[in-house]
């Protein structure tokens, strides 16, 4: 299963679950994001032909992450630009998460393993603006 989790129209959030399957390529994130979030499956002997990824310049305007929960279980709390608490979602083993806007919390419910990627470079001091949650 794909969630998109959506506020005020946009959406904030994308988890693809363990339990997704789908056929070929698909392409889960819209082509104006700044990571491009993909799921494939391939058989055996398919190939992918040799290529470089040209030096390109683009620009981008805030910070995207995915996050690959190897183990565990965490919970992720979900928050407005006001940082007003919106709602939660449970993550464990195999699921997977694009945080494409707005704030987010995160609380590992049980002992866990997460593989984070996000467009860079990291501007220590600009890139994140902390906050106190107040939830519900």
């Amino acid at each position: 299963m794909i969630e998109n989790i959506i506020h005020n129209g946009a959406v904030i959030a994308l988890i693809i679950y363990n339990n997704y399957k789908q056929e070929g390529i698909q392409f889960l994130s819209p082509h104006d994001y700044s990571l491009q979030l993909g799921y494939m499956t391939r058989t055996k002997g398919y190939k992918v032909i040799p290529h470089i990824h040209n030096p390109v310049i683009r620009n981008t305007i805030g910070t995207q992450e995915v996050l690959l929960i190897k183990s565990g279980v965490i919970r992720i709390d979900f928050f407005s630009f006001e940082q007003e608490y919106l709602e939660s979602r449970e993550l464990s083993e195999g699921d997977v998460i694009l945080l494409a806007g707005a704030g987010h919390g995160i609380e590992v419910l049980q002992d866990a393993v997460i593989i984070e990627v996000k467009n860079g470079p990291f501007l220590e001091g600009a890139d994140k603006g902390r906050f106190t949650a107040k939830k519900g």
